[in-house]
């Protein structure tokens, strides 16, 4: 009977991966450049306004019957000491035990570093600090003791495995770089950030040791926005991740038309290497944006999991102060 426990314990590590093993553990967006504290701490408060408040939700592998759903919210706010303050909250849930995991962290960003005739070339570090909770409902799981051979599952039949553990939180802290280029008017404009996370290594408490740390994340993104005309820009763009033995490798482009003064449509697609291509559609209008994505899996994984694929959307309100002087283009690392 300890055997079907293991297994149940196994299958709620699948998606996390077991840090013993130094796969990867931390959840992730297709549409990672709305989630900054997930991509770069660096990344609070790169863009023109007072705040911007950005939500994502992910829905992975929707048709078994418990799929990965993850839940993002962030609010970033501009001052005017070159400090950048920002807060966020993510929540994913999976599998029929109940599985959660949820992290909340503060984020602080410097963007004195400004460099260039009107300071426009700018370098920001940022840190993060908070907690990662990961938890499961013992009264979710099934056991092989409360099943009969010829009735089936019975709930009310009492289990002799016992839990020593269903829940576990740990401190945890991550820094980032960025540098942009913000000049307006440019054929080009370039951005490219690092940011290593679980620089304080958490314990693992669900590890088979109970002491196992989660392995730290590097990330480094970059990209390129081309302004063909006062109208059309593409931007091509990079992502490259690894954490333990996982690494994650995802290139693609999107491109931005103005259609109107107070409406932008965005059409493009990312390529996440050996396992999904990510068609993206999105618009915005004045301060608002509104993305949706697909992953269409092109791996051996399509097959375990029935053709499943995963579908992203996402919302971002940038919120301004009323000007009376004609507003000056701001060049952001937004996507």
């Amino acid at each position: 009977m300890r055997k079907s426990l293991r297994i149940s314990l196994l299958m709620l590590s699948i998606g996390l991966a077991v840090s013993k093993v130094n796969a990867q553990v931390d959840p992730h967006f297709s549409q990672y450049y709305v989630y900054p504290s997930w991509l770069n701490p660096a990344l609070t408060g790169t863009f023109d306004g007072q705040y911007r408040v950005s939500g994502v939700y992910r829905n992975q592998w929707g048709n078994i019957s418990s799929p990965f759903t993850t839940y993002g919210a962030s609010a970033e706010f501009t001052t005017e000491k070159k400090i950048n303050l920002g807060v966020s909250v993510l929540k994913q849930t999976a599998g029929d035990g109940g599985y959660g995991y949820t992290t909340a962290y503060g984020n602080i960003a410097y963007t004195g570093v400004r460099f260039g005739k009107n300071e426009e070339h700018r370098v920001v570090f940022g840190m993060q600090a908070g907690i990662i909770q990961r938890r499961f409902d013992r009264n979710k799981m099934t056991f092989g003791d409360q099943w009969n051979p010829v009735f089936g599952y019975n709930p009310g039949n009492p289990s002799s495995d016992v839990l020593n553990r269903t829940s576990a939180t740990a401190f945890d802290m991550g820094a980032g770089v960025l540098y942009f280029d913000a000049q307006p008017g440019k054929k080009a404009n370039l951005y490219a950030g690092f940011s290593a996370s679980h620089l304080t290594k958490p314990e693992d408490k669900f590890s088979a040791s109970g002491d196992e740390k989660f392995p730290m994340r590097y990330t480094a993104h970059a990209g390129i926005r081309f302004t063909l005309s006062d109208r059309f820009s593409i931007t091509p763009n990079f992502l490259y991740l690894s954490q333990g033995t996982a690494t994650e490798k995802m290139a693609g482009a999107y491109g931005q038309y103005k259609a109107t003064s107070d409406v932008n449509l965005l059409i493009g697609a990312n390529y996440r290497f050996e396992d999904a291509i990510s068609p993206f559609f999105g618009f915005t209008y004045k301060n608002m944006m509104l993305g949706a994505s697909y992953d269409i899996n092109s791996s051996d994984l399509g097959k375990l999991v029935n053709g499943s694929n995963s579908f992203e959307i996402s919302l971002s309100i940038i919120g301004k102060k009323s000007t009376k002087t004609p507003e000056v283009e701001f060049v952001c690392p937004r996507l």
